[in-house]
């Protein structure tokens, strides 16, 4: 029997059964995420305030002028705000280097150790390091280049271990069935972080921004002892099957969740058609083996999803990095109303990353979906560069290109992560699904590094309009990376077409 009719019953079971423990994961990785993000979000919302501190009072009209002027500036670090911005620059990008190498071994650690704690160690000690940063250092007046850069060396080395553990968390979870749909929504994780570490920061920045890391510190730590204590990684922990182990009941929507969306090959062997992934008698099959490094860049599609990711990252963190500080520095708006202002991004990716996700459930191909939003996305960019300096005009445009851009980089860096990870190649080794994520978001991480240092370069020499240019640039060349898998992607899809309407 074809495999394009085999799969025909998935499109009518989108989402299926799901467990109190389904919503309890979905909630604690959720929101384990998005105080990882909230914390990042932190330090770009206050980084007008930070230059500001970090200048001669002379130059700052919001300092306080204190005496004798030679003692309470003898430690200011820069001699104006511009060198300040671009050491700000500076760590955004040592912070991405450093996260870039982490995720590629987190994913691995991630695939041989308990993720719970694996996942509650880095929040825990990554809010350690935030409020060392941003807190305990303003009060002490202690301020050195060399300690702020060791810092976020290890605060992202740390927060690493957040996105291959989730991700993989979920994938042991959610099966095929509506996976675009549940990990689109998922996905929204960092979103809700961006929103809640720019509410957080807001609400306390005006006792100075010390006290922003430190709320955000602090929840984050006490997130990490929940997820320590609450947090089930697989359903075999708590007595449930693991995903396709389901057999007989499960039917053929079930046979579908194990069938990889990645590619075009709807050859399936009939002596294959009761595979899972994880051997349901780990005491009659010997135990799976965790996926190598190079065992997981050579899976279809991880390569070009990859450095796809690297050039999408790039836009969708400099948004991240840099969209408050933009606002202020553009509009001339003051940094609280620019960090609220800058939630609407989020927003849009939030809206963006659903739909896009269930559409892709629906077509059961991801590329096509991709593929459409990020040509859009290019010409949102180019409406947003020319927003005129209205907060309302300015927001709704933003939110439309949050939608196109933030949409696919939550597809990629979640749902295709785990189709990945999970996709038929990997016979015998299940424990693919980190060291997968780790990959195509650590080469996600590391264009985003580079892009930050690229983007103050940029705006320090030529202005704002020429950031947007580059930024156009690097969605463009996303599509370009995922190409060949569009072609084959649609072809299939054509091709099943004809089949779908004999078979109604």
């Amino acid at each position: 029997m074809p495999g394009s009719l085999r799969r025909q019953p998935a499109n009518r079971v989108l989402v299926p059964q799901f467990t109190h423990h389904h919503v309890a994961v979905f909630l604690l990785t959720f929101f384990s995420y998005s105080l990882l993000h909230a914390s990042r979000k932190t330090f770009s919302n206050v980084k007008v305030s930070i230059s500001s501190q970090w200048t001669p009072s002379c130059l700052n009209d919001t300092a306080l002028q204190l005496q004798p002027y030679e003692l309470w500036n003898s430690s200011h670090l820069f001699p104006d705000i511009g060198e300040a911005t671009l050491f700000l620059g500076t760590l955004d990008t040592i912070f991405l280097f450093s996260y870039a190498v982490g995720l590629f071994v987190s994913g691995i650690v991630g695939d041989r150790l308990n993720m719970r704690w694996v996942l509650s160690f880095g929040m825990c000690s990554s809010a350690l390091v935030v409020f060392v940063f941003g807190t305990v250092s303003e009060w002490l007046h202690f301020y050195n280049k060399w300690f702020y850069c060791c810092l976020w060396i290890v605060n992202g080395l740390l927060q690493s271990t957040g996105w291959p553990c989730v991700v993989a968390v979920m994938g042991n979870w959610f099966g095929k069935a509506g996976r675009g749909f549940v990990f689109g929504l998922w996905s929204a994780c960092a979103s809700v972080g961006n929103i809640l570490g720019a509410f957080l920061a807001s609400s306390v920045l005006q006792y100075g921004y010390e006290y922003a890391f430190l709320v955000t510190a602090s929840v984050q730590f006490a997130g990490g002892v929940i997820v320590f204590f609450g947090l089930v990684t697989s359903p075999k922990e708590v007595g449930l099957p693991e995903v396709g182990e389901e057999g007989d009941g499960g039917g053929a929507a079930e046979e579908d969740a194990r069938e990889p969306l990645m590619g075009g090959n709807d050859s399936y062997d009939e002596d294959d058609q009761n595979y899972t992934i994880q051997a349901a008698d780990p005491s009659s099959s010997p135990q799976p083996r965790a996926i190598g490094f190079f065992q997981a860049c050579c899976l279809p599609g991880v390569i070009l999803y990859s450095l796809a990711y690297a050039c999408l990252k790039l836009v969708n963190y400099s948004f991240f990095f840099w969209l408050p500080f933009y606002l202020s520095s553009n509009f001339g708006w003051k940094e609280a109303e620019a960090d609220k202002l800058s939630i609407w991004y989020d927003v849009g990716g939030i809206i963006g990353g659903t739909i896009q996700g269930l559409i892709s459930d629906v077509l059961q191909k991801r590329a096509p979906v991709l593929a459409i939003s990020l040509i859009l996305a290019v010409g949102s960019l180019v409406g947003y560069s020319r927003s005129p300096n209205s907060k309302v005009i300015n927001a709704v445009i933003m939110a439309i290109t949050g939608f196109f851009i933030g949409g696919p980089s939550n597809m990629i860096s979640s749902a295709i992560s785990a189709d990945l990870g999970r996709q038929e190649m990997v016979r015998g080794s299940s424990e693919a699904l980190a060291t997968v994520t780790g990959i195509v978001d650590g080469t996600g991480s590391i264009g985003a590094a580079v892009g930050q240092y690229l983007v103050s370069l940029i705006q320090e020499n030529l202005g704002w309009m020429w950031v947007f240019y580059f930024f156009i640039l690097m969605t463009s060349s996303t599509v370009l990376f995922i190409t060949p898998l569009i072609v084959r992607e649609i072809s299939v899809l054509l091709g099943e077409t004809p089949v779908r309407r004999s078979a109604g």
